[in-house]
């Protein structure tokens, strides 16, 4: 039984404000499921931030957009935790995930959130989940 690791850097402005580093809690099925639960992870500490960010503006503090939007990780093999974040339905082969883990799809539906895939070159919490060359170490 092998566990993957989650990790995440959240920026606001260029500057990270929480990372984190950690091994899920649940044996994921399939890589596209690691992925997933590691969005989901990420968007939990997200989510309460967008709504403070909401908040302070709406009383008249500067905090630049008030519908930040979140770009997430997705590998360029797991496609489908992209799919998955967009489009919220039920597959065979990932109908058994926790409902704990789709607590974000209203935000997206909204438009208060997009996913974006990203190349894994250029995936700063990359650093946080594998050991990388050096040239990617002292890039990121």
């Amino acid at each position: 039984m092998a566990k993957s690791w989650t990790g995440y850097t959240i920026m606001y402005g260029g500057c990270p404000l929480i990372w984190a580093s950690k091994l899920q809690t649940e044996v994921a099925l399939s890589t596209t499921e690691a992925e997933y639960i590691s969005l989901s992870q990420a968007l939990r500490k997200v989510i309460p931030l967008m709504g403070l960010m909401k908040e302070m503006n709406k009383f008249g503090f500067d905090v630049g957009n008030a519908t930040p939007k979140v770009h997430c990780k997705a590998f360029k093999d797991n496609s489908g935790a992209l799919i998955m974040a967009k489009e919220h339905k039920a597959r065979p082969h990932t109908k058994h995930i926790v409902v704990k883990y789709h607590h974000f799809c209203h935000h997206v539906e909204n438009g208060d959130i997009t996913v974006h895939p990203i190349d894994t070159k250029d995936q700063c919490a990359n650093i946080f989940t594998k050991p990388l060359a050096e040239a990617d170490f002292v890039r990121h």
